[in-house]
């Protein structure tokens, strides 16, 4: 399916086998959306076989059950997606992480051993993305905040990004601030650059993505459930999900 003004991710079921899945060709990104509340059961009965011991010892550590469903939904659900996409077990996948961009620490993208694909994912509460491709890509999905979160992290956007904000209706504000969070979080992400740096008060603006930057990155906001904005950001002239 190739539509790049607004692709619309596929649901994904962690109680069903991932079929094999083409890989994206360059331009292109396999965008996926779960629903972590219904898929946790199946994360935590799939996670001791296909997530590694550092992941297994990271989801231990969060306190409230919710957020444990959440991040054991995102990284099987994405092992389950390389995997498929590679013909390789899930659990066999090793995942480091690159440079930082603009410091050098190891803190930038997340990297596959080998190759192969490019990943991210993202999880909010109870909504979760994955996001594989041949170029680097950063997916994002952000609730949508409180007033007060609103008027808070302000100076965390572009001077211009705050007027436009400030001029909306107080009613449109939370959608808009999600958006262009979301918006921000992906492309830093794709980029491996992490908001202790400046490149979160790049330009975005909440206007349409598209004109938010330029090649060979694309950002495009994604389809999301009500309460949440979602956002993909990709190193490619277009965008095409499938």
């Amino acid at each position: 399916m190739t539509t790049q003004a607004n692709p619309r991710p596929v649901a994904l079921r962690l109680d069903r086998p991932v079929e094999p899945l083409r890989p994206p060709t360059p331009g292109e990104a396999l965008v996926r959306f779960l629903d972590a509340t219904a898929q946790s059961p199946w994360a935590e009965q799939l996670a001791p076989g296909v997530l590694d011991a550092t992941e297994l010892r990271r989801a231990e550590r969060f306190a409230r059950p919710r957020d444990r469903g959440s991040f054991l939904v995102a990284h099987v659900a994405l092992r389950l997606l390389l995997g498929a996409l590679l013909d390789t077990p899930p659990r066999d996948l090793v995942m480091s992480r690159g440079a930082c961009p603009e410091c050098g620490s190891p803190s930038g993208r997340p990297l596959l051993r080998g190759g192969g694909a490019h990943f991210s994912l993202a999880h909010s509460r109870d909504a979760v993305f994955v996001a594989c491709a041949s170029t680097p890509v950063g997916v994002d999905v952000e609730a949508l905040p409180a007033p007060q979160v609103v008027t808070q992290v302000k100076h965390f956007f572009h001077p211009d990004e705050s007027v436009e904000l400030a001029a909306l209706p107080p009613a449109e504000r939370a959608a808009a601030f999600a958006t262009l969070w979301a918006r921000k979080e992906a492309h830093l992400k794709g980029v491996g650059v992490g908001l202790a740096h400046d490149g979160h008060r790049r330009y975005l603006g909440t206007g349409p993505a598209a004109e938010a930057v330029r090649p060979p990155w694309s950002l495009t906001d994604l389809p999301s459930p009500e309460g949440f904005a979602a956002a993909l950001a990709l190193r490619a002239p277009t965008v095409s999900c499938y």
